[in-house]
């Protein structure tokens, strides 16, 4: 189910939500104080495009946590909405139910991705 769900994923939405990942760490790389902002976006457009077959831990520590309430005022609201959104509409149908499972998944590293960790 890895290999094809990441292709069915990224052909029919997974490219927009990794393309909003990579604006945000674009955005965030324009002033040098949010270089590692930025490239801590860019390791988590890697799952956006290719979600499946991969589990998100969470931890980390005061930095961490002074880190994510900056990144909640400025980026994280809207990327979580817009992963949630599109989550509960691919829950509508029996077949997208996965892939929304996998929005959700993104949702919730949008609103704490600092101190969280990618394991394939």
């Amino acid at each position: 189910m890895g290999c094809l769900g990441n292709l069915i994923w990224f052909l029919c939405g997974g490219i927009w939500q990794g393309i909003c990942w990579m604006a945000a760490g674009l955005l965030w790389c324009i002033t040098i104080v949010g270089i590692p902002i930025g490239t801590q976006c860019f390791k988590f457009a890697s799952l956006a495009f290719f979600p499946f077959g991969k589990e998100v831990e969470y931890g980390g520590g005061t930095l961490s946590l002074l880190a994510n309430i900056l990144w909640l005022i400025i980026s994280g609201i809207p990327l979580a909405l817009s992963a949630a959104i599109n989550g509960v509409l691919l829950c509508c149908t029996i077949i997208g139910i996965p892939f929304g499972m996998q929005c959700f998944k993104i949702a919730k590293l949008a609103l704490m991705p600092f101190g969280a960790i990618v394991h394939s």
